[in-house]
């Protein structure tokens, strides 16, 4: 029996790269999945399957958590077709970015917007079902540039940040309801986003990393699996770093 047996999660952003990574780690551990895409439909419609033929139910949900009215909508249906939700992991994210002085407002609110009010619009409209069972694991996805931050990238690093920030203060209102809230924050981790990158730049990376390699989205994955399973449940409030060692 997987540690996951029974439980139906929500995954945003989950068409590639992480999301997809979780995803398809709590299929195999027995979860019902149910997941966000919103530009890749091929993706999603194809991860249905993949999701399917581990032997457990999943939906895909063309959906802009960004949007709270969307988020809402998002919750109560993946109610109505699973019947409950147990586990919501925060995974929809994008980068836009540049230098401080060649920042556009649009680019800051853009990342903002994505990042941390999808976050907030997704735990919100989710808090009552949670509430109603007296249980539930939310994990966030941060990542260490919300740590330490990073030249070049001040709206993602504020998201992150942010991230934080909420998933702490949840952890603290939540948790007399046996609501659980953790952030995972993954280092330097190879996905399709990283693969058109110059390899030298990436070596460089990899030999800065105390572990000398860049980490694969399955040991992010491994990490949610563990704080959306029954193993963790005196855990709350956390984040925890998944890098290497990169930021330590």
């Amino acid at each position: 029996m997987g540690l996951l047996q029974g439980k139906t999660a929500l995954v945003t952003g989950a068409s590639k790269g992480i999301g997809r990574a979780i995803a398809m780690k709590y299929a195999e551990q027995g979860a019902n999945v149910a997941f966000t895409y919103l530009s890749s439909v091929e993706r999603g419609e194809a991860l249905v399957k993949e999701l399917e033929a581990k032997g457990v139910q999943a939906k895909g949900y063309r959906s802009d958590a960004s949007e709270y009215a969307a988020a809402e909508e998002l919750i109560n249906n993946v109610v109505a077709d699973f019947g409950s939700l147990d586990i919501l992991v925060n995974n929809a994210g994008i980068t836009k970015d540049n230098l401080l002085m060649r920042m556009t407002e649009e680019m800051w609110d853009d990342v903002i917007n994505v990042n941390l009010k999808s976050c907030f619009n997704t735990v919100k409209c989710a808090t009552r079902t949670f509430m109603k069972q007296k249980s539930g694991s939310i994990i966030n996805i941060t990542s260490v540039v919300g740590v330490k931050g990073n030249a070049g990238q001040a709206n993602y690093a504020a998201s992150k940040a942010g991230i934080i920030g909420f998933t702490k203060s949840v952890a603290l209102e939540l948790g007399s309801r046996n609501i659980r809230c953790n952030a995972v924050a993954p280092g330097f981790i190879e996905t399709e986003m990283t693969e058109v990158l110059d390899e030298k730049t990436v070596q460089g990376w990899r030999d800065a990393i105390p572990m000398k390699r860049g980490g694969q989205p399955d040991e992010v994955a491994d990490c949610c699996v563990f704080l959306g399973s029954d193993q963790s449940t005196y855990i709350s409030g956390q984040v925890i770093q998944v890098d290497g060692a990169m930021l330590t």
